[in-house]
């Protein structure tokens, strides 16, 4: 099995570096493809003094999917790992990839995380929504056969957010498996402090609705979800508020941008769920546009 590892990467040069040494030491046999876009740190000489780099891509669209998508287009292995710039690979990895892809269409691991504590993990996480059975991978630690990101035209450049949460739906209703394996284990060596990021509420449920809609259509299940999720979301951030740490005008500005996201993102699901059949569902893939690359430095 020729394996290819895409990994993205935006203003992250020392962890990138970190990442393509472990590369290099445990999977010196991989083709590895760095898609930088568009970096301002230095990444691009940093990548092109390397002799472990076999493809460097670099893109002006600063969406992930977009990253991800233009790192597959140049990949010719028969198997596709996607790896986060932050993880380092540990031993065992490539061998629990090529082991596990002879059985399952995709393969995803565990993170260790770094904590001020200790160290924390992921494990499997997996739901059934309108009697479909889903595993999700993680989206910095999962490998492909090529043949099925080719099936499904990659990932749905429509998203912002939640793209592999997407693609878990269309590989889900393909009827591929994904497999879990704890020896496809990457390390996070960068420290985990526990701070808050602002969320952008309007692109969650965009995408939230979107995905839903698109991959299930517009039946009770995906109302209930959707409503579900607004509703614990509105009980936290209430909960702000009652704390003094949020202001009345705040609570109800994220509750708009909900409403807008939520049916918006159902909207355009509509119109995807029309426009691409299964098991692609996915009219903004890969095979949607070829301008992604602005430069390619290819050593191969």
């Amino acid at each position: 099995m020729q394996l290819s590892v895409v990994v993205p990467t935006l203003n992250g040069r020392e962890e990138l570096s970190r990442c393509l040494d472990t590369l290099a030491a445990y999977v010196p046999d991989a083709e590895t493809i760095v898609v930088n876009g568009p970096s301002a740190d230095g990444t691009t000489g940093m990548v092109r003094e390397r002799e472990d780099v076999d493809v460097l891509v670099e893109v002006a669209d600063r969406t992930i999917n977009a990253a991800r998508n233009a790192g597959i287009d140049r990949a010719t292995g028969d198997a596709i790992a996607l790896l986060d710039r932050s993880f380092s690979v540990e031993a065992g990895w490539v061998d629990a990839v090529r082991e596990t892809l002879s059985d399952a269409a995709v393969v995803t691991g565990p993170t260790h995380r770094k904590l001020a504590a200790g160290m924390t993990t992921e494990s499997l996480e997996e739901r059934t929504i309108a009697g479909r059975d889903v595993t999700y991978f993680n989206p910095g630690n999962v490998a492909f056969s090529t043949s099925v990101l080719d099936e499904l035209d990659g990932f749905d450049e429509y998203l912002e957010v939640g793209g592999s949460r997407d693609l878990a739906h269309r590989v889900a209703e393909s009827g591929h498996d994904v497999a879990w394996n704890s020896s496809m284990c990457v390390r996070s060596e960068f420290e985990a402090d526990g701070g808050i990021r602002q969320k952008d509420w309007g692109w969650k449920y965009r995408s939230l609705s979107y995905r839903l809609v698109k991959n299930y259509g517009t039946r009770p299940t995906v109302a209930r979800r959707v409503l579900a999720h607004a509703g614990r979301d509105a009980v936290e951030s209430l909960k702000d508020v009652f704390r003094g740490e949020a202001e009345p005008s705040q609570w109800l500005g994220t509750g708009r941008r909900v409403l807008r996201g939520t049916g918006v993102g159902a909207k355009d699901g509509i119109t995807a769920r029309r426009r691409d059949a299964p098991p692609r569902r996915n009219p903004n893939g890969r095979s949607a546009r070829r301008d992604r690359a602005v430069e390619v430095y290819d050593d191969r």
